[in-house]
């Protein structure tokens, strides 16, 4: 049964019983800590692998030297078609939800600039990229009757788990500006500032059912639902350099990103202000970030391109309050830096191209212990090792075609994961100004244990971009 006093967690969990828990680690890493990665068709198909090649706006997502490998300028505009599908199991049971969109998903230019003199350096270019990102993530879960909830013994007033809906909504954007350029076609070297702007509405309800009647009454969140606007700025250096006539090695460095978060949400039952509406700033430090690559490119007609990131700090918020102080100690204790391997490959074959990618990320969470309700109601402690987010894998291909001027690309992308999706816990501590409870409009449910079900994402993307070379 759902207790209405706090039981004892392991020490790995203990910041979920702060403030806005799951929602703030999963958008702290999930939307502030990674980047937009989405870029041309060409980029895409190839995984977003391209560290060590470059050659158009895209570059600037990896390593800004690819700008200078450029030898004609270049404009191009990418539309982007995306469908998610959420399937989340509880027990026996499973929901599904899916949805698609389209949106314009990337714009990218490049101006080159021949260098008509005796010196090594050959070419200067200017850069431009916009990319752009759907944030929606819908996940519906079952409920399940042994989850019960007495509101009142005496008066026989208790209700079932109906079942619960968490629902963001927004989109991610990176635009970034930069120069490369071109020693001796041999070196190229580039840099890139980046200004970042995310967007998001979010919730978190769940239905109990009076076991008298089966009468349904939704809860929220305390401080759900919320809105985040905000913006981030960080820099990036690169270098790219012929080892042979067939081999090139990459390597590039991006700053962290510095966020500006406002935040305005709902609460309930506030001690003094009783229920209401807030606003808060808030400041985000994301993880440096630095990527080697390597390219085999035998000849015109074939290239071969890894590239590896590494993230080298972890996310901090500037610490305002104790909740900001919880959610820093459990990213230094809990948080593992970003890991990411990228592969691409291109065949042209005339006029035609002929690409395909994968790109493996790591979880991003190490094991958590939490207490968790089993499917006869009952509650006990288990340790996950995909709590919130887990291990991603990105499969693609493309195809394209030049017409020498102009030409068109085409890319299918899928991207997979499975995560546990926990939920529901939520306590009252008045004299410790923690206040995580689930509330409808006359009754407040608390909860020592999380229901936890399991989540499976399967994204499929298709882009198309057009382009202009001059």
């Amino acid at each position: 049964m759902l207790k209405k006093s706090l039981v004892l967690m392991s020490i790995s969990a203990a910041f979920f019983a702060q403030a806005q828990d799951v929602s703030i680690i999963r958008n702290s890493i999930e939307m502030y800590s990674g980047s937009p990665m989405v870029g041309s068709s060409k980029f895409n198909a190839m995984g977003g692998a391209n560290g060590a090649l470059g050659g158009d706006a895209s570059s600037l997502l990896t390593n800004p030297a690819g700008l200078g490998v450029a030898i004609s300028g270049e404009v191009s505009g990418t539309l982007s078609i995306s469908n998610y599908k959420n399937t989340s199991t509880l027990g026996n049971s499973s929901l599904g939800y899916n949805k698609t969109q389209g949106d314009i998903g990337n714009i990218g230019a490049v101006m080159t600039f021949q260098l008509l003199s005796e010196s090594a350096w050959k070419f200067v270019n200017i850069g431009v990229n916009f990319s752009n990102q759907s944030l929606d993530n819908y996940i519906e879960t079952p409920g399940n009757t042994n989850i019960i909830y007495d509101f009142d013994i005496a008066n026989n007033d208790s209700s079932s788990f109906g079942g619960h809906a968490y629902n963001r909504t927004g989109y991610l954007s990176k635009t970034s500006v930069g120069v490369g350029a071109n020693y001796n076609n041999s070196l190229y070297i580039g840099a890139g500032l980046n200004f970042l702007n995310a967007s998001i509405d979010q919730y978190d309800t769940a239905r109990f059912n009076s076991t008298a009647n089966g009468a349904s009454e939704l809860f929220d969140k305390n401080e759900t639902p919320f809105s985040e606007r905000s913006n981030g700025f960080s820099a990036s250096l690169g270098v790219i350099g012929k080892v042979g006539p067939m081999f090139r090695l990459g390597a590039s460095i991006e700053t962290p990103t510095f966020w500006n978060i406002d935040r305005g949400y709902n609460f309930y039952n506030d001690s003094v202000y009783g229920d209401g509406s807030a606003v808060e700033d808030r400041r985000l430090t994301s993880p440096l970030k630095a990527s080697v690559s390597a390219a085999f490119v035998p000849n015109k007609n074939f290239s071969l391109d890894v590239d590896y990131t590494l993230g080298l700090t972890k996310p901090k918020y500037k610490e305002y309050s104790g909740a900001d102080v919880e959610i820093n100690n459990f990213f230094k204790d809990n948080y593992k830096n970003l890991s990411e391997l990228r592969i691409g490959a291109e065949y042209r074959l005339k006029q035609l191209r002929l690409r395909g990618g994968y790109a493996y990320a790591s979880s991003p969470i190490d094991a958590l212990t939490v207490s968790k309700f089993n499917n006869d109601g009952t509650a006990s402690d288990q340790s996950y090792s995909n709590l919130i987010l887990s291990d991603r894998n990105a499969l693609s291909f493309g195809l394209g075609y030049d017409f020498k001027s102009f030409y068109i690309d085409a890319t299918y992308q899928n991207i997979s994961s499975k995560y546990t999706n926990p939920f529901m816990y939520g306590i009252l501590d008045t004299n410790n100004g923690i206040n995580s409870a689930y509330y409808s409009s006359t009754r407040t449910i608390e909860s020592g244990s999380y229901i936890v079900s399991d989540v499976k994402s399967n994204r499929n993307n298709f882009f198309i971009t057009f382009g202009w070379k001059f």
